[in-house]
């Protein structure tokens, strides 16, 4: 009983709580309800107070003319609709959303309030629009009044620019001083107007007059530019160009492909073309133009010069291909005659031969693109930049050529020199086994060992494999080669088995001879001594040196050293 009680009061508690949270949530619901509806009271009242009607009685002062008492009314008539119709009309959306707001329909609310922002917008663009157009009238004389007077200073300084430089105008003086004159017109035309207040037609007069005075500003400061241009700068060129033209042409220069006659006579037809446009002041584009005919005679200078650079390289070139080509067929020459020699007494590939054909065809096929070449030079077809550039592409082709038959040059150079380099090393391999077997009688060792033989006969049979392959017609340079590589080797290899075996034969004779001192003092020595002879003379030198200075050095220790030092 006491735990369902205990239950029910905490519902109960909960259900409280719920209450006055939802009541809690609400109440702040409506707030910020009322807060959206205090912004829109203040923003209606400051469209009320915006000051349309004082402008108005500003433009009331200023009609003098039917068009502009047209515009007033229109004016007055929109902002009584906004005053008397539209606020009202707000004023009952305010009255009914606050009602809505009571009876907690916030979904209504809401929507009240989106249609009443949107309609307090509308009212905004109208008077923000009524204001531009009404301003723009009020405030027309003193705007328009301070525009003229800065046009006026600027039209006093051209005026003094052009009067001061008037000789640089040359035939367009003449309408230059009759726009002067239309625009002194526009400027009492200006006066009239004001005087009538017809404010609209000032607009108009203003913007005629700046842009006039624009243009004029465009005029007294490009066309002393342009008649230096056109009068001076470019018939010099075009004198310049033809005489240059001219000559060049003479001394034997091909410039058709410049079509310099036909641009010459081009562009004059375009200077007269555009000074007829700058004889009624339309000086659109003109400078650009202009500026672009002087730079296409000095484009025309530059291929004179590189015209006149490509002759000399190319002179150049001739005369350097000629001694190429002459030095090139010259080895080639030699290397045929020397050929079947070369055939005879070296083993020369198919490669190698197939080669020399390949590149005797190569130059053949040069000489007759050098040989086309000269023809066009001779019969004037191409312009010197042109044949330049042809002969380097039969320059670079020589080039690689060249190369390639100095390669080929080299290979089979390289068999003479491989011989006699195989007949050289011949000669020092011998000689090294003269010196291993000196050394092996002059120290008059009691024995020999039999892979010492076996050594010395693969060395020999290494040198006489060398002689083989030397007497052999033609030479196989690559296997006499592999011949001389591998003798060299064994008598390398026999040499340092010589060096080596005569240094413990004579260190181990050395020893036991030192240490027979000891054998009557110690039976381990004698007897250690007796096996090292016994080592010695059957020839294991070396064991025979390890066990002599073992024994030895328990009776004299360090005796390593001293053996050592015999050696030395």
């Amino acid at each position: 009983m006491t735990k369902g009680l205990y239950i029910g009061t905490i519902v109960v508690i909960l259900i409280v709580l719920l209450i006055v949270l939802l009541n809690i949530v609400k109440s702040k619901r409506k707030k910020r309800m009322y807060n959206a509806l205090d912004e829109l009271e203040k923003e209606k009242n400051l469209l009320i107070n915006v000051p349309v009607l004082n402008e108005l009685s500003k433009v009331e002062a200023l009609i003098k003319n039917n068009k502009l008492d047209e515009k007033y009314n229109s004016w007055k008539l929109k902002f009584d609709i906004i005053e008397k119709e539209t606020i009202p009309e707000i004023n009952d959306m305010l009255i009914e959303a606050d009602f809505l707001i009571e009876k907690s329909s916030s979904t209504d609310v809401y929507k009240a309030i989106a249609e009443i922002e949107i309609k307090l917008s509308e009212i905004k663009t109208k008077i923000k629009k009524i204001m531009s157009e009404i301003k723009e009238i009020t405030l027309s004389e003193e705007k328009n009044r301070a525009t003229v007077i800065r046009l006026k200073s600027t039209y006093r300084a051209l005026k003094n620019k052009f009067e001061e430089t008037k000789p640089d105008y040359e035939e367009t003086i003449k309408t230059i001083e009759l726009q002067f004159e239309s625009i002194e017109k526009r400027f009492e035309e200006f006066e009239i107007v004001m005087e009538k207040k017809d404010y609209e037609e000032v607009i108009y007069v203003v913007k005629g007059l700046t842009e006039m005075i624009d243009h004029m500003q465009i005029v007294i400061n490009e066309i002393p530019e342009i008649m230096l241009m056109g009068k001076s700068l470019i018939p010099k060129r075009t004198e310049d160009v033809s005489n240059e033209y001219i000559k060049l042409t003479r001394e034997g220069y091909q410039l058709d492909y410049l079509n310099v006659e036909y641009n010459i006579v081009e562009t004059e037809k375009k200077v007269n073309s555009i000074f007829d446009r700058v004889r009624v002041l339309n000086l659109e584009d003109v400078s650009f133009e202009l500026k672009t005919i002087l730079d296409y005679y000095d484009s025309l200078f530059n291929d004179f010069e590189t015209e006149k650079l490509s002759r000399k390289y190319y002179e150049e070139g001739i005369k350097k291909f000629e001694k190429s080509i002459k030095h090139i067929y010259k080895v080639l020459g030699a290397f045929d005659k020397k050929l079947p020699e070369m055939k005879k007494n070296y083993n020369i590939t198919d490669e190698t031969l197939e080669s020399i054909k390949l590149y005797e065809k190569e130059l053949d096929s040069i000489k007759k693109d050098y040989d086309r070449l000269i023809n066009l030079d001779k019969n004037h077809s191409f312009s010197y930049s042109k044949l330049n550039n042809e002969l380097e592409i039969i320059v670079l082709k020589l080039s690689k050529l060249h190369d390639k038959v100095e390669n080929l040059l080299q290979k089979v150079g390289t068999l003479q020199e491989d011989e006699a380099r195989a007949r050289g090393q011949l000669e020092d391999i011998k000689l090294l086994l003269k010196q291993s077997k000196y050394q092996i009688r002059k120290n008059r060792l009691p024995i020999i060992p039999e892979n010492y033989y076996v050594e010395l006969r693969e060395a020999s049979d290494g040198i006489i494999e060398i002689q083989k392959e030397l007497n052999k017609k033609p030479i196989d340079v690559d296997t006499l080669n592999v011949r001389v590589n591998t003798a060299r080797d064994l008598v390398f290899k026999l040499h340092n088995t010589t060096a080596e075996m005569v240094k413990y034969a004579l260190l181990s004779e050395y020893a036991i001879v030192y240490g027979n001192r000891y054998r009557t003092f110690k039976p381990v020595i004698n007897e250690g001594l007796s096996k090292a002879e016994s080592l010695f003379f059957n020839g294991n030198y070396k064991k025979s040196l390890d066990l002599s200075i073992s024994t030895l050095d328990v009776v004299e220790p360090g005796i390593h050293k001293k053996i050592l030092d015999y050696k030395k």
